[in-house]
């Protein structure tokens, strides 16, 4: 496995939670969806909400809003999901993540939030990017480093419990099928987050893997659950793993092992969600 790869890999033991940058998808007949044509709407409204206006036309506007969008996804929730209006209003408990900068998506619980950390971080970012000031002499690019493009979590959690995607450069011809079936990427994930023996306190299982394949957009998801635990903690994790054009799409879900009976639901429909919208 390439460094990057390995590099890649060995991020999920710690991973924290940024934001959702997008959500963009294609309608049935190649033109924006409503979740798209809506997006701009529905940001609007809620930015003036947040300022507090006082306005009781603006009020009596959301409240006809919301009661409409909820009236329509409750007749069809299922129509609803295929349109991608849960990027505007959660659908049976969960919302959807759309990022059309990266190019991928997926569901997560409605009740989660993004990591201010992240948020913010993000932020300075692009706030250096549009700086015309030249960038301070100490302050050293972290190029080697792989941190999440987006990723939720309960409010006031500690990243315990999260879902996150990492987009990590590969070689353009990258297939991650070299390394063999599901079995085997799962084998390989596993020894790579333990190192490979190089940390005999932290141990690797894998539970079971499987492949998810996409005759449409001719993609292969490689889908993974699996045990990481030490002596201070014990994680479950669900993976999957796709790799596209020269970049390596990662999702991973994590939580404490005492709290997986309680969410492993919830993790399959996230794992099983997340697709490339590219």
């Amino acid at each position: 496995m390439g460094l990057a790869v390995q590099a890649r890999f060995r991020a999920w033991n710690s991973i924290p939670m940024p934001r959702c940058s997008g959500n963009r998808n294609e309608g049935v007949n190649g033109g924006p969806s409503p979740a798209e044509e809506f997006a701009p709407l529905a940001t609007k409204f809620q930015r003036r909400l947040l300022v507090g206006t006082g306005s009781a036309s603006l009020v009596a506007f959301g409240a006809n809003f919301g009661g409409i969008t909820s009236f329509l996804l409750g007749l069809s929730p299922q129509s609803g999901r295929n349109l991608k209006l849960d990027v505007l209003y959660p659908i049976g408990g969960y919302s959807r993540c759309i990022d059309t900068k990266e190019g991928f998506e997926f569901i997560y619980p409605a009740n989660w939030v993004g990591d201010q950390t992240v948020l913010y971080r993000a932020a300075k970012k692009r706030e250096m990017e549009r700086s015309l000031d030249p960038p301070p002499l100490n302050v050293r690019r972290r190029s080697n480093i792989n941190e999440p493009v987006v990723a939720f979590g309960p409010p006031g959690s500690t990243g315990e419990l999260n879902v996150s995607v990492i987009v990590s450069p590969v070689a353009p011809d990258f297939s991650i099928e070299v390394f063999g079936g599901p079995d085997e990427v799962g084998e390989a994930v596993v020894r790579s987050i333990t190192g490979s023996g190089q940390h005999p306190e932290v141990k690797g299982t894998l539970i079971k893997s499987s492949l998810r394949e996409d005759s449409i957009r001719n993609a292969k998801y490689y889908e993974l659950e699996f045990r990481v635990e030490s002596p201070s903690f014990r994680r479950h994790n669900v993976s999957v793993c796709c790799a596209r054009g020269g970049r390596l799409f990662t999702l991973n879900a994590q939580a404490p092992e005492s709290e997986w009976p309680g969410l492993k639901l919830d993790f399959y429909r996230i794992a099983n969600s997340f697709s490339l919208t590219i």
